[in-house]
């Protein structure tokens, strides 16, 4: 499974010089390079030194990692749920993604306007918020009006549905996000065919300047007070350092780079991380001489599922899964010898695949 994030932001905030950043960005092998699929969408390539780790001691004819994909959301502007800018094309891919990746402007800058006059991160998270807050509104009502008139009838779901709607109404009109509410499970059933915009996980990315990109500042220290009431993460980035860094193909430069501004990686790498963190993913590999590969899966997935992301018929037919740890294959070197010191596991169905965890499924169709 492919991750898929939607970037948006105001104008000027510094969404496409990060957005731009990203598609300049050198992925870690010259095989996989960020690729455009439309003018704003764009994959790249996850950074995982444990993949480089498993090409040394396998030596495979390819290695493939796993991807993720930003949507960059352009004309998100006051008015966008009335189509103003290009609100309605725009929203209408944010339905698309896994999680939103809301960049604000936290650095002060004469030379770039900000449409509010003045920077303010918490007056900039509220307009987009406001905008997809009113978009929901829309959807809920539409559902709202088709349930009611089930409910008249008789229909004992139907009443359920409206109970749900109506409470994830009172939310939204009181300008809180649906991801907010303490939603009950057949709550969640009842609005997940609406694709909520504000019900997705968000980072927050605090655009900030050079020299706030260790300990933030005044208007980063804002906007995390700001959002800590939704238990939202936010990632200080420097959309202008990433600019230089996605020039650099020198590993050794881009460390070297890196370390004069106290930072051991990248934003971007920060950024995914957080990523893999809000939707709760973890990483398990394959490995052979055609070739090493990293798969995403859900954190608590259990072995059959686990291969069912390789192919449907893993699941449908799974036996069993052979489970080598990482550690393990540094030290024994071949599967050979990690089977011969009793290392390589054997487990069934029941079990919850680790990060890191790497398999051979065994299945029959």
């Amino acid at each position: 499974m492919g991750l898929r994030c939607g970037i948006v932001g105001l104008p000027n905030v510094g969404k496409s010089t990060l957005f731009n950043a990203l598609s300049n960005a050198k992925a870690e092998s010259a095989n996989y390079p960020f690729c455009t699929i439309e003018p704003n969408v764009g994959v790249i390539t996850v950074p995982d030194e444990r993949l480089q780790i498993l090409e040394a001691l396998v030596n495979p004819k390819r290695v493939l990692p796993t991807i993720i994909e930003f949507v960059d959301i352009a004309g998100l502007v006051k008015g966008a749920s009335k189509g103003e800018g290009l609100g309605n094309k725009f929203l209408a891919n944010i339905r698309e993604v896994d999680a939103i990746i809301h960049v604000i402007r936290c650095f002060d800058d004469p030379n770039i306007v900000h449409v509010a006059g003045g920077v303010d991160p918490v007056f900039d998270k509220d307009v987009i918020d406001t905008e997809l807050q009113i978009k929901d509104l829309e959807s809920i009502d539409k559902k709202l009006a088709k349930s009611e008139r089930s409910a008249k009838g008789g229909d004992a779901q139907a009443k359920k549905e409206v109970a749900a709607l109506q409470r994830f109404k009172a939310a939204l009109e009181g300008g809180q996000n649906a991801r907010a509410l303490q939603a009950t499970p057949e709550e969640l059933e009842a609005v997940a065919d609406l694709q909520l915009l504000t019900i997705k996980p968000v980072i927050y990315v605090a655009n900030v300047d050079e020299a706030s990109i260790t300990n933030g500042n005044a208007h980063t220290a804002a906007l995390q007070a700001h959002v800590a009431q939704e238990g939202a993460e936010v990632v200080l980035v420097s959309a202008a350092i990433e600019s230089q860094i996605a020039e650099m193909e020198d590993p050794e430069e881009k460390e070297m780079f890196l370390a004069e501004y106290g930072l051991k990686e990248s934003g971007l790498n920060r950024l995914i991380r957080a990523s893999y963190s809000l939707l709760n993913l973890i990483t398990y590999f394959t490995a052979g001489v055609q070739e090493v590969r990293a798969w995403t899966i859900h954190k608590g997935d259990k072995a059959p599922a686990a291969a069912g992301v390789i192919h449907s018929d893993f699941e449908k037919g799974f036996i069993r899964a052979e489970v080598i740890k990482l550690a393990d294959y540094q030290e024994y070197k071949t599967e050979v010898k990690i089977k011969e010191a009793g290392k390589m596991a054997v487990e069934g169905k029941d079990y919850v695949v680790q990060d890191g965890d790497i398999m051979h499924f065994r299945f029959n169709v």
